[in-house]
């Protein structure tokens, strides 16, 4: 047994919730899975393996996931829940494209430096942040200026 699903069969147990082949195999699912999934992710990944799980199931036991430390939710102004491993995995930001939607993670010891200057000036304990950078990637950058160029050529030449 991993440490991951000791930690879930010790958090569901405490809950006073039996461990179940399906949570097992969300859980699994879960773990295998790098990035940022929402609930529908997850549930159509667990469905392709056990078409029996149902969605309320798959929501359910992301909850239980979070609760109990091993995922973390987070929100990409898409307006749907995502869903990142948490346990043991160090604090990162992202950066969201606005028209892709690529997600970079990233870490900044200046931009923590600032956050901690900012709570110090203010007198608050930090618990936790959560920060988001949206723009425009430079793939879809370069694609835009691609366009822009291509659309510069056709009236040019409309022109003559």
């Amino acid at each position: 047994m991993t440490e991951e699903q000791e930690v879930f069969r010790e958090h569901i147990q405490q809950q006073g919730l039996k461990r179940t082949a399906q949570r097992d195999l969300i859980l699994d699912v879960f773990l295998r899975t790098e990035g940022h999934l929402s609930g529908e992710d997850l549930y159509r990944l667990v469905h392709d393996e056990d078409p029996s799980v149902g969605q309320t199931t798959v929501y359910r036991t992301l909850r239980l996931l979070t609760d109990a430390g091993l995922a973390r939710e987070v929100r990409f102004g898409d307006g749907r829940a995502h869903y990142e491993h948490n346990y043991k995995h160090e604090h990162h930001d992202h950066m969201i494209c606005s028209e892709c939607g690529k997600i970079i993670e990233f870490y900044s010891p200046e931009l923590e430096a600032i956050q901690d200057a900012m709570a110090a000036k203010y007198k608050f304990q930090l618990t936790e942040h959560l920060l988001r950078m949206i723009g425009i990637c430079s793939d879809c950058r370069r694609k835009r200026a691609g366009s822009e160029k291509k659309v510069a050529q056709v009236a040019n030449s409309a022109r003559r």
